[in-house]
């Protein structure tokens, strides 16, 4: 073995006062390979031999009261069809806190940390409300039935209703005394366009007619009252009043079955992913907590009744 001449001869380097032994005509391409590494990293790209970092977990809206990151720093937005409908909304103004889902919305604004003042209402059609696409509104409250298919496209707050549809007639039809759903299939029925009581007509009553659709309950009321159907479907609730103040002779001719499993439920719609989604799901469960969605279900809704069930 040759000699080493001296300035091959190992030296020992204190780093941190950690000893390693290193040899000169080593050292300087390991500096190199230091130096390399260093410049890829400042620049994003990962050495050699290295996995690259995991992205960062975009951070967990906070619920802070009033510190949402709404469309309008400050202002919560809320949005609603037009015209809406008692029980839900009274004379037409979701403002008025009168009636039960604009009762509900000021509640939900409240336990978020907003008050009256900075709450905004906005119009916003049935179908488009729950349509994909950019909103124009943070939450909207318009009995909008909580559905897989609808969550394809919106997020959905947890429910803050319980729903039964039910069939009303008037006075003098035929179909106005039914007692069963069989009795029903001949009949001409109707329900606005989009909606759950739409549905309902096709998968529970499935009528010989194709069944009318109408752009507000408005229409299809009219078209009641005009002969033109026989029979409407609509929520428990706005089937109440609808046959108690707005049609002359208007008759509930019963509720449909729930059927098993979750029942219809009302939920308030969001944009899809929408970071507000778990912090307007934790304020309906504080309501639903505490009682107050059962107190305010009492005071617009429980005056509505009971009505028999179709079989």
């Amino acid at each position: 073995m040759d000699a080493a001449t001296p300035g091959d001869r190992e030296r020992t380097v204190i780093d941190a006062g950690a000893t390693a032994v290193q040899n000169p005509r080593v050292a300087t391409p390991f500096r190199r390979l230091l130096a390399v590494t260093a410049l890829l990293v400042a620049a994003g790209m990962p050495a050699a031999g290295c996995a690259p970092a995991a992205p960062a977990a975009p951070a967990a809206t906070s619920c802070d009261p009033g510190a949402l990151p709404t469309l309008t720093a400050g202002t919560l937005t809320v949005g609603t069809d037009q015209p809406v409908y008692p029980p839900w909304y009274l004379d037409d103004d979701p403002t008025s806190g009168e009636g039960f889902e604009s009762a509900v919305a000021y509640a939900i604004a409240e336990r978020l940390g907003y008050a009256r003042e900075v709450v905004s209402w906005v119009r916003v059609p049935f179908n488009a409300a729950i349509a994909p696409g950019p909103k124009t509104y943070d939450l909207n409250l318009t009995e909008f039935s909580i559905s897989a298919e609808r969550r394809q496209a919106v997020d959905f707050s947890s429910p803050y209703y319980d729903v039964a549809q039910a069939v009303i007639s008037v006075e003098g039809n035929p179909f106005a005394g039914a007692t069963t759903i069989a009795e029903l299939k001949g009949a001409r029925i109707g329900a606005q366009v989009g909606t759950t009581s739409y549905q309902a007509i096709v998968d529970q009553i499935a009528p010989d007619t194709e069944p009318a659709v109408f752009n507000t309950n408005d229409d299809a009321k009219l078209a009641l009252s005009n002969g033109q159907i026989d029979a409407l479907v609509l929520d428990l609730p706005t089937a109440f009043f609808v046959t108690s103040a707005e049609l002359d002779g208007g008759v509930i001719v019963g509720q449909l079955p729930a059927g098993s499993g979750t029942p219809e439920q009302f939920g308030a719609v969001l944009d899809k992913d929408s970071p507000l989604t778990a912090c307007v799901s934790e304020a309906v469960d504080g309501l639903r907590a505490d009682g107050t969605l059962d107190a305010l279900e009492q005071q617009w809704l429980a005056s509505a009744g009971a009505a028999p069930e179709l079989r």
